[in-house]
């Protein structure tokens, strides 16, 4: 090459050395974050790898060429050659992101990244005033050579995890970028149309001078860059070793979701699963602990958490390694593990809450059975006074039997639907999801608590609307909330008075409307209802709005209530509309 020095400089080899050994590594713990579980700043760091890739390899193409005292010039192929060298590095960096997506994303990458670099040294030259170079194709072919197995050996290290292999895919690619400058820079003999192209002294220095400052500034960019990247990775390291110790002592199972496998589960995880090793977990289908009518919804579940992001809290059984059943509420999260989507989820035991919420249940239930005793006792002694009337006339000889047995036969059935639904509260609950008619569950209940309503001087009006209102659940419990509201309703009213309920289909979903004329709920106490062992009533235990509120929550409802001093309340519940298959059907209104 001809120019104003012919001696290499080894101060400035060894600053171009340093500069692209320090650019990789930057950019490396850059990229190397996009490992992380919490990825949220994905795009900072693809960006920020590849801006300060390309800047250490601009920085270090200029101090190379002044190391071998080649004139330079300020032209616009410098600018053109930096962008080109970002633009190429960050495809290079997006590309290995893509794990099992594309076979060969390490080869592509690398030769991606090699020609970027590669862009960079010949770009920047070939834009200089400069006649027709010839070029040496042993040299430029070994160069690239160099370049590219170089860019693949250290892209191959910087997947391996220890802080060691950092270093040593920095220090490759480094090198590797440095020996394509020295061996391509002999591979072209150039020849400079002119020392100054036209230009004056001053005109050179100042481009020197210019040259110099962009040295400079990127110099301190890069270090900025490294110091910066160095002061977050050892934040980053240190929120990551608080979080690990936060999940491996939780309580709750913690477990990390890919391609429905399970990837990472923390030591509650195998307590509740009932594993002795990890192993036993980890690589085995998550359907495997499912029950198989779960499988579609979980599936269905997991593919909306690409939009949704995270789901729940909602309630999941599962099976564990010995077959026994849990009861459990999850939270499930949209994450990323090692650059590839996966699924983060919490799982909390929540079997001895079910436990004790069907205990409430019962006991709830049988409370009622016993507030309700006094009508029904009223309501079976009236068909047993006519039993017994029919009885003695049979007894005296009376003709018209055959009437008699016929009333007599009305009464007892009668007295066997009421003695049915007392039965109904008391025994215990089998949860029988099933679609019906919650129409059908409301006249059974106004049926049952007609003859309380009467004593207390209470009409019940109903309106059942024209069509079917299908809801699936478990219909003893949706009778359940339907007795618990109606009783209140009816011993709020002392003075007497109507309920009236009316239910309706509204869009997708089941509304009951149950209003009363009582004295209303004051609006502090509005926001209580539903919490266990509040109530307004003197004897009240305060659990059957409670139960009210769990089983219609269960159920994908929902109960508000509306009132107003001296003028009655409405509680309006809500179910999702259902309609079932012909096969389903259990009842109908």
């Amino acid at each position: 090459m001809n120019g104003t020095g012919a001696v290499w400089s080894a101060s400035f080899l060894l600053l171009a050395l340093l500069i692209s050994i320090l650019a990789s590594y930057t950019m490396f713990n850059f990229t190397g974050n996009l490992r992380r579980k919490n990825n949220q700043f994905r795009v900072f760091w693809l960006l920020g790898g590849a801006f300060v890739f390309g800047i250490g390899m601009w920085v270090k193409h200029f101090v190379g060429i002044l190391a071998e005292g080649e004139p330079i010039f300020i032209t616009w192929s410098m600018p053109v050659a930096l962008l080109f060298t970002i633009f190429f590095s960050l495809m290079a960096f997006v590309m290995l992101t893509f794990h099992n997506v594309i076979r060969y994303r390490l080869l592509v990458g690398s030769l991606i990244l090699g020609f970027g670099v590669t862009f960079m040294n010949y770009f920047s030259v070939l834009g200089q005033p400069i006649r027709a170079p010839v070029v040496e194709p042993s040299l430029l072919v070994l160069s690239l050579l160099f370049l590219f197995s170089g860019t693949y050996a250290s892209l191959w290290l910087s997947e391996l995890s220890a802080e060691r292999f950092t270093w040593l895919a920095s220090l490759v690619l480094g090198f590797s970028v440095f020996v394509e400058q020295l061996l391509g820079s002999k591979a072209l003999q150039i020849e400079y149309l002119s020392p100054f192209y036209g230009a004056s002294v001053d005109k050179m220095n100042q481009d020197i001078n210019l040259l110099t400052l962009i040295i400079g500034l990127g110099m301190l960019l890069l270090l900025v860059s490294t110091l910066f990247t160095w002061y977050i990775d050892k934040r980053m390291n240190q929120m990551d070793e608080r979080y690990k110790l936060l999940v491996e002592n939780s309580l709750d199972t913690i477990a990390i979701f890919k391609r429905d496998k399970w990837v990472f589960v923390n030591a509650a995880g195998l307590r509740m699963f009932e594993a002795e090793e990890p192993s036993e977990l980890l690589g085995a289908s998550i359907f495997a602990f499912l029950r198989p009518e779960d499988h579609e919804a979980v599936r269905e579940r997991m593919h909306n958490l690409v939009i949704t992001g995270n789901s729940g809290p909602l309630e999941q059984e599962w099976y564990t390694l010995k077959g026994k059943m849990l009861n459990t509420e999850i939270v499930e999260l949209m994450t990323t593990l090692e650059n590839e989507p996966a699924i983060q989820v919490i799982i909390r035991d929540i079997s001895e809450r079910k436990k004790n919420e069907e205990l409430l249940i019962n006991s709830e239930k049988l409370y009622v059975a016993g507030q309700l005793a006094a009508g029904i006792a009223h309501e079976i002694r009236n068909p047993l006074t006519s039993l017994k009337g029919f009885l003695q006339l049979l007894a005296s000889g009376r003709k018209d039997s055959g009437t008699y047995y016929d009333i007599m036969k009305s009464e007892l059935t009668r007295i066997e639907g009421i003695v049915s639904e007392m039965l109904m509260l008391s025994k215990p609950q089998v949860y029988d999801l099933s679609y019906h008619d919650v129409r059908s569950s409301m006249r059974e209940t106004v049926t049952l608590l007609e003859t309380q309503a009467i004593l207390h001087s209470i009409m019940i009006e109903t309106d059942f609307g024209p069509d079917p209102l299908w809801v699936y659940g478990v219909e003893n419990q949706v009778k359940q909330v339907f007795i618990n509201v109606i009783k209140n309703a009816i011993e709020a009213m002392v003075d007497g008075g109507a309920i009236r309920v009316r239910m309706r289909r509204v869009d997708d979903t089941v509304q009951i409307r149950i209003s009363d004329e009582g004295p209303g709920i004051e609006e502090t106490q509005l926001s209580k209802m539903g919490q266990p062992f509040y109530t307004t009533k003197d004897k009240g235990t305060g659990l059957g709005l409670m139960v009210s509120y769990k089983i219609v929550d269960n159920h994908q409802g929902s109960i508000r209530v509306d009132s107003e001093l001296g003028s009655g309340t409405t509680f309006v519940i809500t179910f999702p509309f259902r309609y079932p298959e012909a096969s389903s059907i259990k009842k109908s209104g």
